[in-house]
């Protein structure tokens, strides 16, 4: 059975201690070993973004944001290398943003639900796709998440990624849904303010 180790080190240095130099215990270093499971996160947004404009309210255009490219074979083996051995790919299931890609099929989203332009990672808009916003090319964003799963499997990671069952956007509509899948909230009663069955109150 694999063990699932957290640690957090804090080294505090006392320049004005007596206790000899022997006595301050060495480095913690990480062991490679099949047994520890360690889980390094990644907000994939922002981990091949190379602007450092940051912009408050800046377009992807303005701020740039990371794609699922940018985490390739070097990356990935420089985590490896770590004694990482599952990556958490966070923020990648599709959520509302203020970019607009309503050409590839996705409703813009009401500017006074979204936080920024970029939108919280937790307020999901399509469970069955991902974010525009980390493909090179839109309409393969589906390929190019899968062959960053493909990369991650060869680099010998495995991987674990975000679902948020619980919050969802207001406009959640899905692109990508399965034939008979309803919306959130499509089959909801409008004409009242609460209704327990509603997906929306």
């Amino acid at each position: 059975m694999k063990r699932f180790v957290l640690l957090f080190v804090t080294a505090v240095v006392c320049t004005h201690c007596s206790a000899p130099k022997e006595k301050i215990p060495p480095a913690i270093t990480m062991e490679k070993s099949s047994s520890k499971i360690v889980v390094y996160q990644v907000l994939t947004r922002l981990f091949g973004n190379q602007s450092t404009l940051n912009k408050t309210f800046g377009t992807v255009e303005e701020n740039g944001v990371g794609k699922f490219n940018d985490i390739d074979g070097t990356a990935l083996k420089s985590i490896k290398d770590m004694g990482i051995t599952y990556i958490w790919y966070t923020g990648v299931i599709e959520h509302a943003t203020l970019t607009d890609y309503s050409k590839f099929g996705i409703p813009a989203d009401d500017a006074d639900i979204v936080k920024g332009r970029a939108g919280s990672p937790y307020a999901i808009k399509d469970y069955y796709d991902v974010a525009p916003d980390l493909a090179v090319d839109v309409k393969n964003r589906m390929k190019e998440f899968e062959q960053l799963i493909e990369r991650t499997h060869v680099n010998g990671l495995k991987v674990l990624m975000d679902f948020i069952p619980n919050h969802v956007a207001r406009t959640y509509k899905s692109d990508a849904k399965p034939e008979g899948v309803k919306d959130l909230g499509e089959s909801d009663d409008k004409t009242v303010s609460f209704s327990p069955k509603n997906n929306f109150y």
